[in-house]
Protein backbone atom coordinates (compact mmCIF):
# COMPACT_ATOMS: atom_id res chain seq x y z
CA UNK A 1 0.00 0.00 0.00
CA UNK A 2 1.27 3.38 -0.84
CA UNK A 3 1.03 6.59 1.73
CA UNK A 4 -1.84 8.33 1.00
CA UNK A 5 -3.24 11.73 2.66
CA UNK A 6 -5.76 14.28 2.89
CA UNK A 7 -5.37 17.02 1.31
CA UNK A 8 -7.24 20.16 2.98
CA UNK A 9 -6.42 21.76 -0.66
CA UNK A 10 -8.41 19.18 -2.84
CA UNK A 11 -10.60 17.57 0.09
CA UNK A 12 -9.65 14.56 -0.69
CA UNK A 13 -7.07 11.74 0.24
CA UNK A 14 -4.42 11.70 -2.60
CA UNK A 15 -1.13 9.61 -3.31
CA UNK A 16 2.16 10.92 -1.79
CA UNK A 17 4.45 12.00 -3.87
CA UNK A 18 6.85 14.95 -2.93
CA UNK A 19 8.56 17.11 -5.28
CA UNK A 20 12.07 16.11 -4.90
CA UNK A 21 12.17 12.30 -4.56
CA UNK A 22 13.20 11.17 -1.75
CA UNK A 23 13.36 14.47 0.31
CA UNK A 24 10.10 16.13 2.12
CA UNK A 25 9.91 19.52 2.88
CA UNK A 26 7.80 20.50 5.80
CA UNK A 27 6.41 23.77 7.07
CA UNK A 28 3.94 23.88 10.35
CA UNK A 29 2.27 27.12 11.86
CA UNK A 30 4.30 27.42 15.07
CA UNK A 31 3.46 29.58 18.28
CA UNK A 32 3.01 33.06 19.05
CA UNK A 33 4.96 33.35 21.72
CA UNK A 34 2.62 35.32 24.25
CA UNK A 35 1.86 32.65 27.00
CA UNK A 36 2.75 28.86 28.11
CA UNK A 37 2.02 26.52 25.40
CA UNK A 38 -0.84 24.33 26.09
CA UNK A 39 -1.89 20.95 25.27
CA UNK A 40 -4.30 21.87 22.00
CA UNK A 41 -0.97 23.60 20.26
CA UNK A 42 1.33 20.05 22.01
CA UNK A 43 -1.87 18.18 19.82
CA UNK A 44 -0.92 19.79 16.44
CA UNK A 45 3.10 19.68 17.17
CA UNK A 46 3.11 16.33 18.44
CA UNK A 47 0.66 15.38 15.48
CA UNK A 48 3.19 16.41 12.91
CA UNK A 49 5.99 14.91 14.83
CA UNK A 50 4.38 11.34 14.27
CA UNK A 51 4.04 12.33 10.38
CA UNK A 52 7.32 13.47 10.39
CA UNK A 53 8.76 10.31 11.97
CA UNK A 54 6.97 7.75 9.91
CA UNK A 55 8.45 9.68 6.60
CA UNK A 56 11.86 9.06 8.55
CA UNK A 57 10.21 5.25 8.68
CA UNK A 58 9.65 5.19 5.03
CA UNK A 59 13.16 6.27 3.82
CA UNK A 60 12.59 10.21 3.16
CA UNK A 61 14.96 12.90 4.24
CA UNK A 62 12.57 15.40 6.20
CA UNK A 63 13.46 18.58 6.30
CA UNK A 64 10.84 20.37 8.75
CA UNK A 65 10.45 23.92 9.46
CA UNK A 66 8.30 25.16 12.27
CA UNK A 67 7.95 29.36 12.53
CA UNK A 68 7.54 31.39 15.75
CA UNK A 69 5.79 34.81 16.07
CA UNK A 70 7.79 36.99 18.29
CA UNK A 71 6.10 39.98 16.93
CA UNK A 72 1.75 40.11 17.24
CA UNK A 73 -0.83 42.12 18.62
CA UNK A 74 -0.72 39.83 21.53
CA UNK A 75 2.62 39.56 22.94
CA UNK A 76 2.77 43.47 22.53
CA UNK A 77 -0.26 44.19 24.48
CA UNK A 78 0.78 41.42 27.21
CA UNK A 79 4.51 42.72 27.43
CA UNK A 80 2.79 46.91 27.33
CA UNK A 81 1.21 44.83 30.51
CA UNK A 82 4.40 43.82 32.07
CA UNK A 83 6.43 47.05 31.33
CA UNK A 84 8.75 44.74 29.21
CA UNK A 85 10.25 45.11 25.34
CA UNK A 86 7.73 43.32 23.37
CA UNK A 87 10.98 41.40 21.61
CA UNK A 88 12.48 40.63 25.06
CA UNK A 89 9.20 39.02 26.34
CA UNK A 90 8.56 36.70 23.40
CA UNK A 91 12.32 35.86 23.55
CA UNK A 92 11.29 34.71 27.15
CA UNK A 93 8.22 32.56 26.04
CA UNK A 94 9.67 31.30 22.84
CA UNK A 95 12.47 29.10 25.52
CA UNK A 96 10.39 28.85 27.71
CA UNK A 97 7.42 26.94 25.47
CA UNK A 98 9.91 24.96 23.90
CA UNK A 99 11.45 23.87 27.02
CA UNK A 100 8.40 22.59 28.09
CA UNK A 101 7.48 20.58 24.60
CA UNK A 102 10.86 19.31 25.07
CA UNK A 103 10.20 18.01 28.35
CA UNK A 104 6.65 16.56 26.69
CA UNK A 105 9.23 14.26 24.44
CA UNK A 106 7.94 16.02 21.55
CA UNK A 107 10.88 16.23 18.92
CA UNK A 108 12.24 19.61 17.97
CA UNK A 109 11.96 20.94 14.18
CA UNK A 110 14.78 20.86 12.01
CA UNK A 111 14.64 25.32 12.67
CA UNK A 112 12.58 27.85 14.24
CA UNK A 113 12.85 30.84 12.35
CA UNK A 114 11.48 33.93 13.90
CA UNK A 115 9.39 36.28 12.27
CA UNK A 116 11.85 39.45 13.76
CA UNK A 117 14.71 38.43 12.24
CA UNK A 118 13.10 37.75 8.43
CA UNK A 119 11.10 40.83 8.11
CA UNK A 120 13.64 42.04 5.10
CA UNK A 121 12.53 39.09 3.47
CA UNK A 122 8.58 40.03 4.22
CA UNK A 123 9.32 43.68 2.93
CA UNK A 124 11.02 42.09 -0.56
CA UNK A 125 7.57 39.82 -0.65
CA UNK A 126 5.34 42.88 -0.15
CA UNK A 127 7.25 44.85 -2.84
CA UNK A 128 6.87 42.01 -5.69
CA UNK A 129 3.14 41.61 -4.46
CA UNK A 130 3.15 45.31 -4.82
CA UNK A 131 4.61 45.40 -8.58
CA UNK A 132 1.97 42.57 -9.54
CA UNK A 133 -0.60 44.70 -9.02
CA UNK A 134 -2.16 42.74 -5.89
CA UNK A 135 -1.16 45.43 -3.27
CA UNK A 136 -1.84 48.61 -2.22
CA UNK A 137 -0.61 51.57 -0.07
CA UNK A 138 -2.77 53.33 1.94
CA UNK A 139 -1.99 55.75 4.69
CA UNK A 140 1.31 53.78 5.51
CA UNK A 141 -0.25 50.62 5.49
CA UNK A 142 0.19 48.06 3.60
CA UNK A 143 -2.72 45.58 2.15
CA UNK A 144 -3.75 42.64 -0.20
CA UNK A 145 -6.29 43.44 -2.63
CA UNK A 146 -8.57 40.18 -2.10
CA UNK A 147 -10.76 40.60 -5.39
CA UNK A 148 -7.70 40.97 -7.88
CA UNK A 149 -6.61 37.29 -6.63
CA UNK A 150 -8.83 34.80 -8.32
CA UNK A 151 -9.41 31.57 -6.39
CA UNK A 152 -9.17 33.13 -3.17
CA UNK A 153 -11.09 30.84 -1.17
CA UNK A 154 -10.18 27.53 -2.55
CA UNK A 155 -8.41 26.27 0.56
CA UNK A 156 -11.64 26.89 2.98
CA UNK A 157 -13.76 26.32 0.18
CA UNK A 158 -15.85 29.53 0.79
CA UNK A 159 -17.15 31.83 -2.10
CA UNK A 160 -16.07 35.47 -2.50
CA UNK A 161 -19.56 36.24 -1.92
CA UNK A 162 -20.29 34.67 1.09
CA UNK A 163 -17.13 36.46 2.79
CA UNK A 164 -17.94 39.57 1.98
CA UNK A 165 -21.56 39.47 3.56
CA UNK A 166 -20.05 39.05 7.17
CA UNK A 167 -16.84 41.36 6.48
CA UNK A 168 -16.15 44.68 7.55
CA UNK A 169 -13.95 47.32 8.42
CA UNK A 170 -12.34 47.77 11.86
CA UNK A 171 -11.70 51.12 13.65
CA UNK A 172 -8.54 52.24 12.22
CA UNK A 173 -8.13 50.40 9.34
CA UNK A 174 -7.41 51.80 5.93
CA UNK A 175 -8.25 49.05 3.54
CA UNK A 176 -10.27 49.81 0.65
CA UNK A 177 -12.02 46.14 0.88
CA UNK A 178 -13.61 44.49 4.08
CA UNK A 179 -11.74 41.30 2.70
CA UNK A 180 -8.65 42.83 2.25
CA UNK A 181 -5.99 41.78 4.93
CA UNK A 182 -2.69 43.82 5.96
CA UNK A 183 0.61 42.98 5.16
CA UNK A 184 2.31 45.85 6.59
CA UNK A 185 1.79 48.11 9.70
CA UNK A 186 2.33 51.96 10.52
CA UNK A 187 4.38 52.20 13.43
CA UNK A 188 2.05 52.78 16.38
CA UNK A 189 3.96 53.95 19.95
CA UNK A 190 5.09 51.10 22.34
CA UNK A 191 5.73 48.27 19.43
CA UNK A 192 8.64 47.18 17.83
CA UNK A 193 9.39 48.81 14.13
CA UNK A 194 11.55 48.44 11.08
CA UNK A 195 12.36 50.67 8.36
CA UNK A 196 10.68 49.91 5.26
CA UNK A 197 9.70 51.66 1.67
CA UNK A 198 6.34 53.02 3.09
CA UNK A 199 7.90 54.10 6.26
CA UNK A 200 8.55 53.35 9.51
CA UNK A 201 6.11 49.77 10.68
CA UNK A 202 6.11 46.02 11.30
CA UNK A 203 4.82 42.76 9.16
CA UNK A 204 1.18 41.86 9.06
CA UNK A 205 0.69 38.28 10.74
CA UNK A 206 0.25 36.13 7.37
CA UNK A 207 2.85 37.84 5.73
CA UNK A 208 5.59 36.28 8.06
CA UNK A 209 4.94 32.27 6.90
CA UNK A 210 4.46 33.30 3.44
CA UNK A 211 8.28 34.44 3.45
CA UNK A 212 9.64 32.31 5.62
CA UNK A 213 8.70 28.93 4.54
CA UNK A 214 9.57 30.01 0.54
CA UNK A 215 12.60 31.23 2.18
CA UNK A 216 14.24 28.01 3.77
CA UNK A 217 11.98 25.52 1.81
CA UNK A 218 11.97 27.17 -1.43
CA UNK A 219 8.77 27.06 -3.78
CA UNK A 220 6.58 24.42 -4.12
CA UNK A 221 7.09 22.83 -1.28
CA UNK A 222 5.63 19.56 0.31
CA UNK A 223 3.76 19.84 2.99
CA UNK A 224 2.01 22.91 5.25
CA UNK A 225 0.33 22.02 8.42
CA UNK A 226 -1.16 23.59 11.31
CA UNK A 227 -4.56 23.71 13.12
CA UNK A 228 -7.94 23.38 11.60
CA UNK A 229 -8.02 27.19 12.99
CA UNK A 230 -5.57 28.20 10.67
CA UNK A 231 -7.00 26.92 7.68
CA UNK A 232 -8.92 30.67 7.22
CA UNK A 233 -8.08 33.60 7.46
CA UNK A 234 -4.50 32.49 8.11
CA UNK A 235 -3.68 29.92 5.21
CA UNK A 236 -6.21 31.15 2.74
CA UNK A 237 -4.16 34.39 2.69
CA UNK A 238 -0.74 32.50 2.93
CA UNK A 239 -1.57 31.15 -0.52
CA UNK A 240 -2.87 34.25 -1.95
CA UNK A 241 0.21 36.42 -1.12
CA UNK A 242 2.75 33.51 -2.30
CA UNK A 243 0.87 32.87 -5.65
CA UNK A 244 0.64 36.36 -6.21
CA UNK A 245 4.27 37.51 -5.65
CA UNK A 246 6.00 34.78 -7.48
CA UNK A 247 3.45 33.21 -9.73
CA UNK A 248 3.67 29.12 -8.93
CA UNK A 249 2.34 27.05 -6.68
CA UNK A 250 3.39 26.79 -2.71
CA UNK A 251 2.54 23.99 -0.97
CA UNK A 252 1.39 20.50 -2.43
CA UNK A 253 -0.35 19.22 0.47
CA UNK A 254 -2.33 21.07 3.29
CA UNK A 255 -2.55 19.16 6.62
CA UNK A 256 -4.71 20.23 9.78
CA UNK A 257 -4.98 18.66 12.78
CA UNK A 258 -8.47 18.92 14.54
CA UNK A 259 -9.41 21.11 17.64
CA UNK A 260 -8.74 19.85 21.08
CA UNK A 261 -11.59 20.30 23.58
CA UNK A 262 -11.48 19.98 27.45
CA UNK A 263 -14.09 17.83 29.27
CA UNK A 264 -16.04 18.10 26.15
CA UNK A 265 -16.13 22.07 26.40
CA UNK A 266 -13.96 23.98 24.01
CA UNK A 267 -11.20 25.42 25.33
CA UNK A 268 -11.11 29.28 26.15
CA UNK A 269 -9.29 31.64 28.89
CA UNK A 270 -13.37 32.68 29.83
CA UNK A 271 -13.88 28.85 30.88
CA UNK A 272 -10.50 28.63 32.77
CA UNK A 273 -9.61 25.30 30.90
CA UNK A 274 -6.44 25.97 29.01
CA UNK A 275 -4.70 23.62 30.76
CA UNK A 276 -0.67 24.41 30.00
CA UNK A 277 2.01 21.52 29.02
CA UNK A 278 4.13 22.07 31.86
CA UNK A 279 1.08 21.97 34.52
CA UNK A 280 -0.35 18.44 32.78
CA UNK A 281 3.38 17.24 33.21
CA UNK A 282 3.22 17.46 36.58
CA UNK A 283 -0.08 15.03 36.90
CA UNK A 284 1.21 12.65 34.35
CA UNK A 285 4.20 11.10 32.55
CA UNK A 286 4.97 13.00 29.33
CA UNK A 287 4.64 9.57 27.60
CA UNK A 288 1.24 9.12 28.76
CA UNK A 289 0.04 12.40 27.80
CA UNK A 290 1.57 11.41 24.00
CA UNK A 291 -0.38 8.17 23.98
CA UNK A 292 -3.47 10.07 25.00
CA UNK A 293 -2.86 12.81 21.85
CA UNK A 294 -2.03 9.68 19.05
CA UNK A 295 -5.52 7.75 19.96
CA UNK A 296 -7.47 10.03 18.38
CA UNK A 297 -6.79 10.81 14.28
CA UNK A 298 -4.84 13.89 13.86
CA UNK A 299 -7.58 15.12 11.71
CA UNK A 300 -10.54 14.36 13.92
CA UNK A 301 -11.52 16.68 17.01
CA UNK A 302 -10.38 14.90 20.31
CA UNK A 303 -11.65 15.90 23.77
CA UNK A 304 -9.09 15.89 26.92
CA UNK A 305 -11.06 14.14 29.53
CA UNK A 306 -8.72 13.02 32.83
CA UNK A 307 -10.19 9.52 32.54
CA UNK A 308 -9.30 8.92 29.34
CA UNK A 309 -5.77 10.01 30.50
CA UNK A 310 -5.85 7.65 32.79
CA UNK A 311 -6.66 4.98 30.53
CA UNK A 312 -3.93 5.76 28.38
CA UNK A 313 -1.50 5.76 31.61
CA UNK A 314 -2.80 1.62 31.67
CA UNK A 315 -2.00 0.74 27.73
CA UNK A 316 1.38 2.55 28.28
CA UNK A 317 2.07 0.23 31.29
CA UNK A 318 0.79 -2.79 29.51
CA UNK A 319 3.29 -1.77 26.78
CA UNK A 320 6.11 -1.66 28.99
CA UNK A 321 5.28 -4.98 30.73
CA UNK A 322 5.49 -7.12 27.32
CA UNK A 323 8.21 -5.03 27.01
CA UNK A 324 9.66 -6.06 30.00
CA UNK A 325 8.86 -9.50 29.64
CA UNK A 326 10.63 -9.86 26.27
CA UNK A 327 13.89 -8.33 27.97
CA UNK A 328 13.65 -11.05 30.59
CA UNK A 329 14.12 -13.90 28.10
CA UNK A 330 17.09 -15.65 28.32
CA UNK A 331 17.04 -19.41 26.34
CA UNK A 332 18.82 -19.64 23.45
CA UNK A 333 17.57 -20.81 20.20
CA UNK A 334 16.74 -19.73 16.46
CA UNK A 335 13.68 -17.38 15.14
CA UNK A 336 11.13 -19.73 14.15
CA UNK A 337 9.75 -19.42 10.79
CA UNK A 338 5.95 -18.55 11.56
CA UNK A 339 7.27 -16.09 13.95
CA UNK A 340 8.86 -14.72 11.19
CA UNK A 341 5.72 -14.78 9.27
CA UNK A 342 3.20 -13.11 12.12
CA UNK A 343 6.15 -10.23 12.45
CA UNK A 344 6.19 -9.74 8.69
CA UNK A 345 2.01 -9.97 8.49
CA UNK A 346 2.18 -7.36 11.55
CA UNK A 347 4.60 -4.94 9.87
CA UNK A 348 2.37 -4.59 6.86
CA UNK A 349 -0.87 -4.56 9.51
CA UNK A 350 1.44 -1.34 10.54
CA UNK A 351 1.96 0.18 7.77
CA UNK A 352 -1.72 -0.31 5.78
CA UNK A 353 -2.89 1.95 9.19
CA UNK A 354 0.14 4.57 8.69
CA UNK A 355 -0.30 4.57 4.77
CA UNK A 356 -4.15 5.60 5.38
CA UNK A 357 -3.17 9.03 6.14
CA UNK A 358 -1.39 8.97 9.42
CA UNK A 359 -3.87 6.58 11.36
CA UNK A 360 -2.77 6.32 14.78
CA UNK A 361 -5.37 4.98 15.96
CA UNK A 362 -5.60 2.09 13.69
CA UNK A 363 -1.21 1.74 14.29
CA UNK A 364 -2.00 1.55 18.12
CA UNK A 365 -4.98 -1.52 17.72
CA UNK A 366 -2.00 -3.00 15.26
CA UNK A 367 0.36 -3.13 18.64
CA UNK A 368 -2.42 -4.21 21.15
CA UNK A 369 -3.34 -7.32 18.78
CA UNK A 370 0.84 -7.62 18.45
CA UNK A 371 0.94 -7.43 22.14
CA UNK A 372 -1.73 -10.26 22.19
CA UNK A 373 -0.14 -12.91 20.11
CA UNK A 374 3.36 -11.91 21.82
CA UNK A 375 2.37 -12.54 25.21
CA UNK A 376 0.34 -16.34 23.57
CA UNK A 377 4.06 -16.89 22.41
CA UNK A 378 5.30 -16.45 25.78
CA UNK A 379 2.82 -18.12 27.72
CA UNK A 380 4.18 -21.13 25.38
CA UNK A 381 7.53 -20.53 25.07
CA UNK A 382 10.04 -18.89 23.31
CA UNK A 383 13.84 -18.46 23.28
CA UNK A 384 16.12 -15.08 24.12
CA UNK A 385 16.39 -14.41 19.97
CA UNK A 386 12.29 -14.76 19.25
CA UNK A 387 12.41 -12.33 21.88
CA UNK A 388 15.03 -10.11 20.96
CA UNK A 389 13.48 -10.08 17.65
CA UNK A 390 9.50 -9.33 18.96
CA UNK A 391 10.61 -6.28 21.13
CA UNK A 392 13.11 -4.48 18.14
CA UNK A 393 9.51 -4.84 16.13
CA UNK A 394 7.54 -3.62 19.24
CA UNK A 395 10.20 -0.77 19.28
CA UNK A 396 10.45 0.22 15.54
CA UNK A 397 5.99 0.86 15.38
CA UNK A 398 6.38 2.42 19.02
CA UNK A 399 8.87 4.88 18.12
CA UNK A 400 6.99 6.03 14.87
CA UNK A 401 4.23 7.01 18.01
CA UNK A 402 6.71 8.68 20.30
CA UNK A 403 6.17 6.05 22.93
CA UNK A 404 8.72 3.58 24.28
CA UNK A 405 10.36 6.94 25.88
CA UNK A 406 10.04 6.33 29.45
CA UNK A 407 12.50 6.51 32.11
CA UNK A 408 13.35 4.01 34.80
CA UNK A 409 13.55 5.00 38.37
CA UNK A 410 17.09 4.73 39.83
CA UNK A 411 17.25 2.04 42.40
CA UNK A 412 20.14 2.64 44.67
CA UNK A 413 21.43 0.24 46.89
CA UNK A 414 20.83 2.43 50.42
CA UNK A 415 17.16 2.24 49.59
CA UNK A 416 17.04 -1.67 49.79
CA UNK A 417 19.70 -2.23 53.05
CA UNK A 418 17.07 -1.80 55.46
CA UNK A 419 14.47 -4.45 53.26
CA UNK A 420 17.31 -6.55 53.55
CA UNK A 421 17.74 -6.01 57.15
CA UNK A 422 13.95 -6.79 57.92
CA UNK A 423 13.97 -10.09 55.97
CA UNK A 424 17.45 -11.23 55.85
CA UNK A 425 19.40 -9.98 59.02
CA UNK A 426 23.39 -10.00 58.31
CA UNK A 427 23.11 -10.20 54.64
CA UNK A 428 25.54 -8.23 53.01
CA UNK A 429 23.83 -7.48 49.03
CA UNK A 430 26.84 -7.34 46.09
CA UNK A 431 25.17 -4.64 44.11
CA UNK A 432 21.02 -3.38 43.73
CA UNK A 433 20.97 -6.74 41.60
CA UNK A 434 21.78 -9.34 44.41
CA UNK A 435 19.86 -7.43 46.69
CA UNK A 436 16.30 -7.72 45.00
CA UNK A 437 17.00 -11.07 43.72
CA UNK A 438 18.00 -12.67 47.61
CA UNK A 439 14.75 -10.45 48.57
CA UNK A 440 12.85 -12.35 45.60
CA UNK A 441 14.68 -16.00 46.78
CA UNK A 442 12.95 -14.95 50.55
CA UNK A 443 9.22 -14.01 48.95
CA UNK A 444 9.46 -17.28 46.46
CA UNK A 445 10.14 -19.68 49.33
CA UNK A 446 7.40 -17.98 51.22
CA UNK A 447 4.78 -18.31 48.68
CA UNK A 448 5.95 -22.04 48.16
CA UNK A 449 4.57 -21.98 52.14
CA UNK A 450 1.61 -20.03 51.77
CA UNK A 451 2.48 -17.45 53.70
CA UNK A 452 0.99 -15.18 52.25
CA UNK A 453 1.55 -12.10 54.33
CA UNK A 454 5.02 -12.36 54.16
CA UNK A 455 5.08 -12.58 50.83
CA UNK A 456 3.10 -9.71 49.73
CA UNK A 457 4.87 -8.02 52.97
CA UNK A 458 8.12 -8.23 50.91
CA UNK A 459 6.33 -7.27 47.53
CA UNK A 460 4.92 -3.92 49.10
CA UNK A 461 8.55 -2.71 50.58
CA UNK A 462 10.36 -3.59 47.40
CA UNK A 463 7.30 -1.31 45.29
CA UNK A 464 7.39 1.16 47.85
CA UNK A 465 11.66 1.79 46.79
CA UNK A 466 10.68 1.87 43.07
CA UNK A 467 10.32 -1.88 41.86
CA UNK A 468 7.45 -3.52 40.33
CA UNK A 469 7.31 -7.45 40.94
CA UNK A 470 5.17 -9.33 38.40
CA UNK A 471 4.38 -13.61 38.98
CA UNK A 472 4.80 -15.29 36.00
CA UNK A 473 4.37 -18.65 34.69
CA UNK A 474 8.38 -18.43 33.88
CA UNK A 475 8.76 -17.26 37.54
CA UNK A 476 9.13 -13.49 39.38
CA UNK A 477 10.22 -10.83 37.26
CA UNK A 478 10.84 -7.33 38.64
CA UNK A 479 11.65 -3.86 36.59
CA UNK A 480 12.25 -0.53 37.76
CA UNK A 481 9.13 1.23 37.88
CA UNK A 482 9.08 3.80 34.75
CA UNK A 483 7.41 7.75 35.65
CA UNK A 484 4.16 6.80 34.42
Amino acid sequence: MVLRVFNTLSGKKEVFSPVEEGKVKMYVCGMTVYSDVHIGHARTYLAFDIIRRYLEYKGYDVFYVQNITDVDDKIIRAANERGMDPLEYSKYYAERCLSDLDKLGIRRADLYPKASENVDEMIKMIERIIENGYGYISGGDVYFSVEKFEGYGKLSKQKLEEMKAGARIEPGEKKKNPLDFALWKSAKPNEPKWKSPWGEGRPGWHIECSAMSSKYLGLPFDIHGGGSDLIFPHHENEIAQTEAAYGKGFAKYWLHTGLLSVEGEKMSKSLGNIIPVREILKEFDAEVIRFFLASTHYRKPANFTFDAVENAKTAVERIYRIYDRLSAVEKEGEVRKDIMAMLEMVKRNFEDAMDDDFNTPKALAVIFNYIGKINELLDKGINANEAKTLRENLVRMCNVLTLLQGMEVEIKLDNLMGILEKYAKGYKAKDVEDAIEHLLSIREKARKEKNWALADAIRSDLQSVGLEIEDTKEGTIWRKKRTL
